[in-house]
């Protein structure tokens, strides 16, 4: 590729003050890395990302991910050359209210594809990406295909999610995914050498990686690696760049001040660098900084318009087969824009009594003959999990073959989370993950993502509780349904709940939660299910499917009398063992209502008169849950207790664990008998 270098460099000197600017004027943030990093943005930018000026979520858009959150200057920077951030906008870095936040969050429409700030997650979530675009392209053809590219530092580099990401993008030969890693030997409190000797180019070509190695700071070196990137088929490449820290930072005395460990994290002027010296330096004028360069204006008007140009074709391609293919047309179109197709809820059947985990195989049995557009997941538990009902229709994704929708994930669970997380993100497919519900503690940092960024990835764990058994109080959860409530108490950048979750009593349940669960489309969904079988709730009409669409106000009435004396409420496996005690009690004349309460969340967000015609405010209640006794107490009223569980499990067959923690019928009557009498 033909470039000026000496406009180039004149356009990445802007970006780095620019960058210096926003955190000199917030008086926080992190200038070195944006600073060194800038060159390899300013030629990504102006040279090869292929994206719409006109229309910012075309689906066919090039992807950048920006995995160091902190470096949020040079991308802001950067887009602000590329007409999407103004110099206002950049002035207001890091302030209430402002569009450029310390670290960047969601928004395609201004070119940021991705919310970033955990190191390591970033990158994964392109991996992500570049999965979906290749199963797009499976189905509809290179007429949408695109590349995805990111950008890694050291840090990221070091999180060892980025093992998984490695190794599952260069098992899948994702030859669409580039990726930058700048190299710049420093780090928040340390130089890299006093904590990392590992050769990394070394690591990545065994994982199948492409690697070329760079200096960074050179424009036409970058743009020479991107050139071959792109023309790399069937593996991922990572573009090394050696750069420097803080580049073009200089003390007062005008003394070089770059590749310093100060300039990582505070404003230029607390790092012993001078900023008014550095702008001086970098070709600005320290008394007015804030100014995009005309012939950097230029250089990016003109980028604009090759893009106009090169979209143009590619949409005149696409437009050919549309006219070629219109019922694929039809089917993609779909796809983006998430209409989902008639799905005959009830016709799902379930054996008896069975566990959640098997009405919820059933269900993804439907899902895969229905739905096109999913990848289920799975972090090598899938015939545990039972996610592997879903490979009933499809088949799982392999190297060159993307046809299927079975991602196999290799045991890492957060790697396969965020996985998801950038599935969802780069749109036209829906995503779903499933693993054992203690393992939720490895993901949780990309569920907080997800929920952050809104994004609707399904999870589904079994094995729900202590009746794990045998397996012992290791894969015995108890507070983990706890944790994961509080995403039902946080709300979102959008003033909602930020996750639905769902902990469904029987068959019928599991199916309405799944039906729930499918339509949810802007938050995160949780379906907890069980192991072991767990009896059908008694239905009070004669169609308790029906009856289970309660379920979608969160809590509802599965049983009741006239005047009951306490109300049971539950959720999971446990609102069985309430129905059995109600029917004991019943027969001595005491009345009980049983409330199965599958979402907290939800059921708080209905009315007060719903909530208190479920759960009366001044009557007696018990809840019951083999988990943390605070997972029930904000529902229990002011005149109730709550029987859980308060220590870790134990290895031994359930049946023995109900008996020896006290989840039978006969303590949940002597449990009842006490609050009624007391």
């Amino acid at each position: 590729m033909d470039l000026d270098a000496k406009l180039i460099s004149r356009a990445a000197d802007n970006i780095r003050m620019l960058a210096a600017s926003m955190v000199e004027t917030a008086k926080s943030g992190h200038p070195g890395g944006a600073m060194g990093g800038a060159d390899f943005a300013n030629v990504l930018y102006s040279s090869f990302l292929v994206t719409d000026p006109d229309d910012p979520t075309w689906i066919a858009r090039d992807r950048f991910f920006l995995d160091p959150g902190h470096m949020s200057p040079m991308l802001y920077s950067v887009l602000a050359l590329s007409g999407k951030y103004t110099i206002d906008e950049l002035k207001q870095f890091r302030q209430w209210g402002s569009v450029t936040p310390g670290h960047p969050e969601l928004d395609p429409s201004r070119g940021v594809e991705n919310t970033s700030g955990p190191l390591g997650q970033g990158h994964t979530m392109a991996v992500g990406a570049a999965i979906a675009e290749r199963f797009l392209v499976a189905r509809f053809g290179e007429a949408i295909a695109h590349k995805t590219y990111a950008f890694i530092s050291d840090g990221g580099i070091q999180e060892e999610i980025s093992q998984g990401a490695g190794r599952i993008a260069g098992h899948l030969g994702l030859g669409n995914l580039i990726m930058f890693y700048d190299a710049n030997e420093v780090q928040l409190s340390t130089m890299v050498d006093a904590v990392d000797t590992e050769d990394v180019a070394a690591k990545y070509r065994a994982w199948q990686w492409n690697v070329i190695e760079i200096d960074g700071n050179d424009p036409l070196a970058i743009a020479d690696a991107l050139t071959k990137a792109n023309e790399c088929n069937g593996r991922p490449t990572l573009i090394i760049g050696h750069t420097r820290m803080g580049l073009g930072a200089v003390t007062a005395s005008g003394e070089n001040f770059e590749g310093k460990c100060s300039t990582h994290g505070q404003p230029l002027s607390k790092s012993g660098a001078d900023y008014a010296k550095t702008v001086e330096n970098l070709g600005g004028d320290p008394q007015d900084p804030w100014q995009i360069w005309p012939e950097v204006a230029a250089l990016y008007a003109k980028r604009q318009e090759e893009l106009r140009m090169t979209v143009k074709e590619r949409r005149a391609v696409y437009d050919a087969w549309t006219k070629e293919n219109p019922d694929a047309a039809q089917q993609l179109d779909n796809y983006i824009n998430g209409r989902l197709p008639k799905i005959d809820w009830d016709s799902i059947t379930v054996k008896a009594n069975s566990a959640t985990r098997n009405a919820s195989s059933a269900v993804l049995a439907e899902l895969s003959s229905k739905i096109g557009n999913m990848i289920v997941s799975s972090a090598d538990l899938c015939n545990s999990d039972k996610t592997d009902g879903f490979l009933k229709h499809t088949t799982e994704i392999r190297r060159g073959d993307f046809s299927g929708a079975f991602l196999q994930a290799g045991v890492a669970e957060l790697t396969m989370a965020v996985i998801m997380n950038g599935i969802a993100v780069h749109g036209g497919v829906m995503a779903a993950c499933g693993t054992f519900f203690v393992f939720s503690d490895y993901m949780k940092p990309a569920i907080r993502m997800a929920a952050l960024m809104e994004l609707p990835v399904k999870y589904v764990w079994s094995h729900d509780a202590f009746r794990v058994g045998e397996d012992g109080p290791t894969h015995e959860p108890v507070e983990q349904e706890a944790q994961i409530r509080l995403l039902e108490q946080m709300n979102n950048l959008s003033g909602h709940p930020s996750m639905l979750v769902l902990r469904p009593a029987d068959s019928a349940e599991t199916i309405v939660a799944w039906q729930m669960a499918m339509e949810n489309d802007s938050t995160p969904t949780a379906l907890i299910l069980s192991r072991q079988d767990v009896n059908d709730i008694p239905s009070v009409t004669g169609v308790r499917a029906h009856e289970a669409q309660g379920a979608r106000h969160g809590g509802y009435v599965i049983c009741d009398c006239a005047e009951p004396a306490v109300t049971l409420v539950a959720n999971g496996s446990e609102v069985s063992l309430c129905c059995e005690a109600a029917a004991r009690l019943s027969e001595e004349g005491i009345g009980v209502r049983v409330v199965s309460i599958p979402s907290i969340g939800l059921f708080n967000e209905q009315s007060k008169e719903y909530r208190e015609g479920v759960i009366p405010v001044h009557g007696k209640v018990l809840g019951f849950t083999a988990g943390l006794p605070s997972t029930l107490r904000a529902i229990k009223g002011w005149h109730g207790e709550v029987y859980g569980l308060e220590r870790f499990g134990a290895s031994a067959p359930y049946k023995v664990l109900d008996e020896k923690f006290g989840f039978t019928a006969d303590n949940a009557v002597l449990q009842i008998r006490n609050i009624i009498e007391n």
